[in-house]
């Protein structure tokens, strides 16, 4: 039987659906065992070729980028509503009646379809204006020519499909993908940079690394805990709620886990009023503001020798700041160690064939000094966030940068990054949580307003910046799985 012979509707179907390649293992694996009668119902690889193949190699090529859109959007879909699902059973929450899960879905179909058929489009005119017969063109436009001819044009011209996120309605999920995608384009553009030796042409410095991204991320994460909490990130505040200092998050006490860091805040904003103790002054009426009075069941009571609003908060019982300091990370250091063995640990178990090659005890003692220095990292980096506004509160002015010293704090907490310099996915998280908790403190206090599709063009900068990595030096990826996916799932070739 010919291709002529067969329902068009039928054979788009199934060109739509199963590629010739695809019905060939099919064939081979379940068809060819089972019963006769399925099996002459169901045609032969050769005939199936015939009925699918299309009238040029652009038809098929355009055919198996649709093909693989509608996988993309029937996968998501089905992800999505699974997703959302789970959520209502265990929130117990009634149904929503629109979650924009077909709108979502559709979206990164989208961008897989456009940024094959861009990506095709545009190697093939590079490929037109290299020949011989556009010598002419290349010459009356030198400058349109260099840039159509230019070995990063397909990538770039293909990342235009990244604005077909636009149709997601989900504004977190876009703005997580575009932030993740952001940071793990440029970590691709860095390798690059360096294996290419436009960077570090003598090698790499010593102290150079992504250990230097946790000041900064942990400078901005303490600032939007203290002023703007609402655009902190939950899984950070459950850490810090419950792993945090006890002389910040008071367990059993009568007040909320976050009343201490708002009346932090208030006493930024206030600029740091002095303590007078009602203890040494019982007839004098107290410095602290009506909006303070909530904490005054701890201030109250405080030492005699406290001067400091900050230390009458944080440490009422003990006047010596770096005591109290010294006490906490001692303290709270084996309950940290306790949680990073569980989560290394997991870890490790399921990144075991790494360590095959490796003795068992090299392997533990590997494993345990990488919790004890991740566990370090943590412990430290809480404590000094606290422990920080005594220091200033001592030897800073209280009108010198009342506000802005959090700020200050989070690059001290984050500078024991260097304990654990090689905990590359801790730094670049907490880099990515850092970007979301800033875009968010933008949007909410306006300056975002006019720019309501930033991360889309972050998202597509992404698509561009990785796309040129990989036509230049795919192995600056650091993962042949990626570079594969890359290439086959988005690229298609």
């Amino acid at each position: 039987m010919g291709r002529d012979k067969i329902d068009p509707i039928t054979r788009a179907a199934l060109r739509y659906t199963i590629s010739p390649s695809e019905y060939e293992a099919l064939h081979k694996y379940i068809i060819s065992r089972a019963p006769s009668r399925v099996q002459k119902c169901a045609p032969q690889p050769p005939r199936y070729e015939k009925m699918t193949k299309g009238n040029s190699e652009g038809g098929d090529y355009t055919a198996a980028a649709l093909r693989a859109a509608l996988r993309v959007f029937g996968t998501t879909y089905l992800g999505l509503k699974a997703w959302d699902s789970l959520i209502q059973a265990v929130s117990k929450r009634p149904p929503k009646k629109s979650q924009g899960n077909a709108r979502t879905s559709l979206s990164f179909a989208a961008i897989l379809f456009f940024y094959r058929l861009f990506d095709r489009f545009f190697r093939r005119l590079r490929l037109s204006l290299l020949d011989e017969k556009a010598i002419p063109f290349r010459k009356r436009n030198p400058l349109i020519a260099r840039l159509l001819t230019s070995v990063y044009t397909p990538a770039v011209g293909a990342s235009l499909s990244g604005f077909f996120l636009l149709l997601s309605p989900a504004k977190r999920l876009r703005s997580t993908l575009a932030i993740y995608s952001l940071t793990r384009s440029l970590e691709f553009v860095y390798n690059a940079l360096e294996n290419g030796e436009i960077i570090w042409p003598n090698g790499r410095p010593w102290w150079f690394g992504s250990w230097m991204l946790m000041p900064f991320a942990t400078a901005q994460l303490l600032h939007c805990l203290v002023f703007n909490r609402d655009c902190f990130p939950s899984s950070y505040g459950r850490l810090l709620h419950s792993n945090g200092p006890e002389y910040v998050f008071r367990k059993g006490h009568s007040l909320s886990s976050f009343d201490v860091v708002d009346a932090l805040a208030s006493m930024s904003t206030l600029g740091w009023p002095n303590y007078i103790s009602p203890i040494l002054f019982p007839n004098k009426p107290t410095n602290l503001p009506p909006t303070l009075t909530k904490i005054r069941a701890i201030t109250d009571s405080a030492h005699p020798g406290i001067t400091n609003s900050s230390c009458a908060l944080l440490h009422p019982k003990d006047p010596s700041c770096s005591r109290v300091y010294l006490t906490t990370i001692l303290s709270t250091y084996p309950g940290i160690v306790k949680v990073f063995t569980i989560i290394y640990t997991a870890l490790a178990l399921l990144s075991y064939r790494k360590y095959k090659t490796k003795g068992l005890s090299e392997t533990l003692n590997t494993l345990a000094a990488r919790i004890l220095k991740a566990a370090l990292l943590a412990t430290g980096s809480t404590a000094t966030c606290w422990g920080s506004a005594c220091l200033f509160a001592n030897y800073l002015p209280r009108r010198a940068l009342p506000t802005k010293r959090w700020y200050l704090s989070g690059f001290l907490a984050g500078m024991w990054a260097v304990v654990a310099p090689k905990e590359r996915a801790m730094f670049t998280y907490s880099a990515r949580v850092a970007l979301q908790s800033a875009l968010d403190v933008a949007r909410k206090k306006g300056y975002l307003k006019r720019q309501r599709g930033l991360e889309v063009m972050l998202f597509t900068v992404a698509l561009a910046c990785t796309g040129c990595v990989v036509e230049t030096d795919s192995k600056s990826l650091r993962s042949n799985l990626l570079v594969k996916t890359w290439e086959t799932g988005l690229k298609g070739m």
